[in-house]
């Protein structure tokens, strides 16, 4: 006579789950070995990431993406390359110095280096939303290089000691810009940004009326209309402080066109172009110094 308590159901009808599952099974076992398989899995895993951690951040070059630092080398080899062509510009227009010291002097590299840098940054400007092209960007650097040298070697030999004085000043204004722009003191913003392109036109419309005083005769001073005073002070020394302003504000458009193109993943060729700005501004803010001291020390 069979025990009625076997007659339960729980007892008639075995769960093959339960049998797959009951210590000693072959189920229990493959259960046992695949989660075996998923820790070393999961060990495997970890370790990978562990290593991708330690391991140093992608670059430039890895990811062919723009980069602050990768844009900072760019940078640095276009300065490389317009301080060698300064050097050719200066010895080109020194040459042949007699006691005169203005007799001598050449002004073809100011020319060349001027004209040539004026076409190549049209071009560079209109054509690089397409197509960078970092040779027409050494190429550039070249010629202003012959144009900083000559222009350079010109006032020194008039003022004494100015070349020392403007690289100074032009080093103190691009580092206090840096400084402030990566302390987040100051932003581009589109106010002052409308501000500034206002201030570019009218400066721009007053160089080429000065330029064509200067060239006709109409005016003869040695700076043109900047040569003229205001209660004592040349008009030249007013602008130049604005225009120094100017320059620095085009130094905190350049960097933050930089930031937006790393942050926004731009390719990294577009480092040359953040380079390139840089440059033109910091060549455009020398000259401008160079001619503030030029004044103030003629006007003593």
């Amino acid at each position: 006579m069979s025990n009625f308590a076997f007659n339960n159901p729980a007892f008639q009808k075995q769960d093959p789950r339960n049998v797959a599952t009951y210590p000693g099974a072959a189920g229990a076992q493959n259960a046992q070995t695949a989660s075996l398989a998923h820790a070393g899995m999961d060990a495997a895993a970890n370790a990978q990431l562990e290593g991708m951690y330690a391991a140093p951040p992608a670059g430039a070059i890895e990811t062919d993406r723009m980069s602050v630092e990768d844009t900072v080398w760019k940078t640095a080899g276009l300065f490389a390359i317009l301080l060698v062509t300064a050097v050719v510009g200066w010895v080109w227009t020194l040459g042949g110095v007699s006691v005169d010291p203005t007799a001598g002097v050449s002004m073809l590299p100011m020319i060349v280096g001027a004209l040539g840098g004026f076409v190549l940054a049209m071009i560079i400007t209109f054509t690089s939303r397409k197509k960078v092209r970092p040779a027409l960007i050494f190429a550039y650097a070249a010629f202003e290089g012959v144009f900083v040298g000559g222009i350079s070697a010109f006032f020194e030999l008039l003022y004494p000691g100015i070349v020392v004085q403007a690289t100074l000043a032009t080093v103190a204004v691009v580092g206090v810009t840096l400084a402030l722009f990566a302390s987040g003191k100051i932003r581009a913003s589109k106010k002052m940004t409308k501000i500034f392109m206002i201030a570019m036109v009218g400066y721009l419309v007053f160089s080429l009326l000065n330029l064509v005083l200067m060239w006709t005769g109409i005016n003869q001073n040695a700076f043109g209309l900047r040569s003229v005073e205001i209660m004592g002070i040349p008009l030249g020394l007013i602008i130049g402080v604005l225009v120094v302003f100017m320059a620095a504000y085009s130094l905190v458009l350049d960097f933050d066109q930089i930031q937006q193109g790393v942050r926004n993943g731009a390719p990294r060729v577009y480092g040359w172009v953040g380079g390139f700005g840089i440059m033109v501004t910091v060549v455009w803010l020398y000259i401008e110094i160079l001619r503030i001291i030029a004044i103030a020390r003629g006007s003593n």
